[in-house]
């Protein structure tokens, strides 16, 4: 008896680490064409978005001359469009969520947790996996975006450079935008654990729910505010509230902390729930 047992103390499985966890996890990402795909395709859509919105201003500039007037500043709505961006969060969110949903469809998710039964820390690695890709799928668009932008721009002598009042903040802010709501929508993923109810609750949540609430109204601009979108586009948007005007207007520093609790609150849900439900 003592024998088998020291046997088998010496033949046992080490516990797989963390790092083992998030290679695993990154192996299934890469792993699904469609997945590069999807962005590939997205990312495309906004760089298109942002030089239709700037070849629109160019056009509007033509009768301005070459040096004659020059727009105040930086157009961040040119750089940062809002119909890229918004498809931008609805492609990062249905792929976060995919994420995790794919492998509760499938059957995979009984597998995992067998290999690893500590299913927090299997939420943890691809929440990992999933704000370091679309960190850098952000950053990528977000720069990409500009740079197009200003090169169309300086046809007219509007273009702006990276150092423009505004521009940093708005760069940061448009390359975040891509994490957060994929981290949003694994979060989602791992709650509902369906695919269709999945993607529908993420893209109205990160979508359609801020139209819901009007900034005209106190309690409805508070919760307007809490919205990723409308953080996003007072992130971006380089000019002061007007001073006479009858909306809330959200504040920079309540922006950036929407920007953290979203992601936040739905990894910790993901966490918690995954931990005390049947797969």
């Amino acid at each position: 008896m003592s024998t088998y047992t020291a046997f088998s103390a010496t033949t046992a499985q080490p516990r797989a680490r963390f790092g083992d966890l998030i290679a695993a996890e990154w192996l299934k990402t890469r792993s699904l064409r469609s997945t590069w795909w999807t962005i590939t395709l997205g990312a495309l859509f906004v760089l298109g978005s942002a030089a239709a919105a700037a070849l629109a201003d160019y056009h509007n500039l033509a009768g301005t001359g070459t040096g004659a007037r020059r727009p105040p500043g930086f157009l961040p709505f040119d750089a940062f469009p809002p119909a890229g961006c918004l498809t931008l969060m609805l492609v990062a969110g249905g792929v976060g969520a995919i994420t995790v949903v794919s492998e509760y469809s499938s059957g995979l998710i009984r597998t995992t947790t067998v290999a690893v039964p500590a299913r927090g820390s299997v939420v943890l690695a691809k929440a990992t996996v999933t704000a370091a890709l679309w960190t850098v799928v952000g950053t990528v668009v977000s720069l990409g975006s500009f740079l197009v932008s200003q090169a169309i721009l300086n046809g007219r002598h509007a273009g702006v450079p990276l150092t423009c009042s505004g521009v940093p903040r708005a760069l940061v802010a448009s390359a975040l935008l891509a994490p957060v709501c994929a981290l949003t929508g694994l979060g989602l993923g791992v709650l509902i654990r369906h695919s269709a109810a999945t993607m529908a609750v993420c893209a109205f949540t990160l979508l359609m729910l801020p139209t819901v609430f009007s900034p005209s109204r106190r309690w409805s601009a508070d919760i307007n505010h809490a919205m990723v979108a409308t953080a996003w586009r007072r992130l971006v948007q380089n000019w002061p509230p007007q001073p006479h005007s009858r909306m809330f207007t959200a504040t920079v520093p309540g922006s950036w902390i929407v920007y953290g609790l979203w992601p936040l609150i739905a990894v910790v849900l993901a966490v918690l729930v995954v931990r005390r439900r049947d797969v």
